[in-house]
């Protein structure tokens, strides 16, 4: 049975999501009705042989999608769902990719319906993205595993049962990347100011990161194991880590930014 999908809003993670459904092959481009008022976004979807309207009444009325995913900025997402209540029926399941907007928003305007809550981030526009799911008690497994296929096109699916966890999510792996990219810069930095070119210096820092969590994901070791066997007694990399983790400051700090960004992940729920 063909499953239809509409994807409400093709900016930059909607359109990377469309594209690793379709170049995975977990759907036919002809399967996605993409809904994009942005002239210039909308003929990107449409090249890829989706379907294309510029808003939810150019949907053909007999449409029965399997999914409809929200793509769309928090701010608009109420304006936007009230448009798909017409499939509020209970065949079709809602899936939401906003930061801060709950499931009972959803609720609220489309009724008892299946809604499942998704925090992605943006290395999910190269299929290395970490995607966490919450789900209200309507969604059926059958439609949680064809999500969860969806979703693995674009990396990485966990699931959580308790949403309040979503702003925890969001701190350490939606905002992550940031803290990553700034890593870099600062190694970048670094190693400019120890004399190396900038170029040499921006290609040891990236490569040296991108390296050291290739080699995370792909050990059984624990990090803190990969950690001790970089790290010779009384030597180069021991004098580092004494600056680093002397009285636990890379972990206070991360700590902290984490804390913010959970705190500011409420605020913005409210």
């Amino acid at each position: 049975m063909t499953s239809t999908v509409v994807l409400a809003g093709c900016g930059n993670m909607g359109y990377a999501m469309l594209s690793g459904w379709v170049k995975s092959g977990r759907l036919a481009a002809s399967d996605v009705w993409v809904v994009e008022p942005n002239d210039a976004l909308r003929q990107r979807a449409a090249e890829l042989g989706s379907h294309a309207v510029a808003n939810s009444d150019a949907l053909p009325g007999a449409l029965k999608p399997t999914l409809v995913m929200f793509a769309v900025k928090p701010q608009v997402m109420r304006d936007v769902v009230a448009g798909y209540r017409r499939f509020a029926e209970g065949q079709t399941t809602f899936l939401s990719i906003a930061a801060g907007t709950p499931i009972a928003t959803f609720e609220e305007i489309l009724g008892a319906v299946p809604v499942i809550r998704c925090m992605p981030n943006t290395p999910a526009a190269i299929g290395k993205g970490m995607m966490v799911t919450v789900a209200n008690g309507l969604v059926t497994d059958s439609a949680s595993d064809f999500v969860n296929g969806l979703l693995s096109a674009s990396g990485e699916v966990a699931a959580i049962e308790d949403e309040a966890l979503m702003d925890a999510v969001t701190a350490v792996s939606g905002s992550g990347p940031a803290y990553v990219f700034h890593f870099i810069e600062a190694l970048t930095e670094a190693a400019g100011k120890a004399g190396l070119p900038r170029d040499t210096a921006k290609l040891l820092a990236m490569q040296t990161v991108y390296g050291a969590a290739s080699l995370a994901a792909e050990s059984r070791e624990e990090p803190g194991a990969l950690r001790q066997q970089v790290t010779s007694p009384n030597g180069t990399t021991a004098a580092a880590l004494a600056v680093l983790m002397g009285e636990d400051r890379l972990t206070k700090l991360v700590g902290e930014a984490v804390e913010a960004a959970r705190l500011r992940s409420i605020e913005l729920g409210k």
